[in-house]
């Protein structure tokens, strides 16, 4: 049998075990509690109301959860600094446009040119104020101007 390199051999992880007789005793008065205890219980620890529909039994395994994450020190504290920040979903930003470019689609088989202007979009000899009302008129439909002509995904 070939022998293993150190990289190879898994160490077993000592699991940390909550056996102080402080979560034992609130794991036992968990058990002996009915739902409406638990909802209260559920509010003080979570601060906010507890789920309708979710019986005494699912209850009482969140409330012993919460119980052995606050006796661990990995409580709201470590949630937090140990949390991903999530950042709000932002929509892409249009392309600043210069004045004298020209943007180009093609529509049904025919090339539609427009060109920026200081005051707006030039399209087919009129003037627009937006490139939506030129896609509109374009297309015969309500469309996104700035994603008809490719400026944004």
């Amino acid at each position: 049998m070939p022998k293993q390199s150190p990289r190879t051999k898994r160490q077993a992880k000592a699991v940390p075990t909550d056996s102080s007789p402080d979560v034992a005793v609130g794991l036992r008065e968990l058990a002996a509690l009915d739902r409406a205890a638990l909802v209260a219980r559920w509010t003080v620890a979570f601060g906010c109301p507890a789920p309708r529909h979710v019986q005494a039994p699912l209850l009482r395994l969140a409330l012993g959860w919460h119980l052995q994450m606050v006796a661990s020190g990995r409580g709201q504290a470590a949630r937090k600094v140990n949390a991903i920040p999530v950042a709000k979903p932002t929509r892409p930003r249009v392309r600043p446009l210069v004045p004298g470019t020209r943007l180009l689609r093609e529509w049904q088989g025919k090339t539609h040119h427009v060109t920026v202007t200081t005051k707006g979009f030039e399209y087919a000899g009129a003037k627009y104020g937006s490139l939506t009302a030129i896609a509109k008129k374009i297309t015969g439909t309500g469309w996104s101007g700035p994603l008809f002509f490719g400026l944004r995904p």
